[in-house]
């Protein structure tokens, strides 16, 4: 250095106190980001160990149950003779009706809100309460299927009531995904067919849907997955707990898998607990055969799509 030339000290030279604090920042935002990634390991691990455990315990009881006799016999006092024929079908007659009401309405008013309807205070005001009424507890249906449909229509503790009253349980839940679908699809593509001259109910019908489709069964299977499970809005209804016939009509009485198992599972005897498991497995198996169904669904139209 000449003399009289002055020293100038970069701001950030190595060993200065900005770049030791930044350092540290640094080091301490990765420690902390590594711990939230264990955090979460050990609670996914936590969880699949307990279901692994519950999984393991259920299999142990019931899978000695677990024969034609127990698929063709009729619920019985004597837990040797015991069967859930009446339980399957009922559960089978009920999802049927409920995806018959569920879906056109539920995907229709998808396709309205998002396709059709302009931005207003109603719209606003029905999206909210599509959105508060799928985290309203089951047994709130229940109570609405018991005044509606069991007393007020007249419907009794029919298989049609019971089906009217999940439908309307797993509306929500259905709207709320497909309209989620339908907003996925790409802005370019209706912007492509309006600009060849379509009409927006060919746009909808031609291009929408179908890109849609697949994010319509995903939303559409988990919703029925969950009305095969609830057990709540069908006590409230008045299913019955003790069937020994099979419906064969919506206006038959029926009991569904749910109702069965916890029928089993409140008896004292040891023998009724292990055909709860044993129901258990059986509705574990239907839930994995309505999933399958909607992987294979996907899987084909996300192919015919591309």
């Amino acid at each position: 250095m000449r003399p009289g030339e002055a020293t100038s000290v970069q701001p950030g030279a190595s060993g200065s106190p900005v770049e030791l604090t930044a350092g540290a920042q640094v080091r301490s935002r990765r420690r902390r980001a590594a711990a939230f990634r264990w955090f979460c390991m050990v609670m996914t691990l936590s969880g699949l160990v307990f279901l692994a455990l519950l999984l393991y315990q259920v299999l142990r009881d019931g899978v000695a149950w677990l024969d034609l006799d127990f698929l063709r016999n009729f619920p019985s006092r004597r837990p040797e003779r015991a069967g859930i024929k009446s339980a399957l079908y009922g559960s089978v007659w009920m999802i049927g009706f409920t995806a018959a009401f569920s879906i056109p309405v539920g995907v229709a008013a998808a396709l309205y809100l998002e396709e059709y309807a302009k931005p207003s205070r109603l719209t606003t005001f029905i999206q909210i309460n599509i959105a508060n009424l799928a985290g309203v507890p089951s047994i709130v249906y229940g109570m609405l299927g018991l005044v509606l449909f069991v007393r007020g229509l007249q419907f009794g503790r029919s298989v049609l009531a019971g089906s009217l009253t999940m439908s309307l349980l797993i509306l929500p839940v259905i709207i709320i995904a497909s309209r989620e679908a339908i907003r996925a699809v790409p802005l370019s593509m209706r912007q492509a067919a309006f600009a060849l001259g379509a009409t927006r109910w060919q746009v909808v019908r031609d291009h929408v849907l179908p890109a849609a489709v697949p994010g319509i069964i995903t939303g559409v299977i988990l919703a029925l997955s969950r009305a095969l499970g609830e057990t709540a809005p069908l006590i409230m209804i008045g299913a019955l707990t003790y069937v020994a016939f099979v419906p064969e009509g919506p206006m038959d009485a029926f009991t569904a898998l749910p109702i069965q198992i916890y029928n089993w599972a409140s008896r004292p005897q040891a023998e009724f607990h292990e055909l709860a498991a044993a129901g258990i497995i059986v509705l574990l198996v239907l839930l994995f055969v309505l999933n399958s169904a909607a992987v294979y669904i996907r899987y084909r139209a996300g192919r015919r799509s591309s």
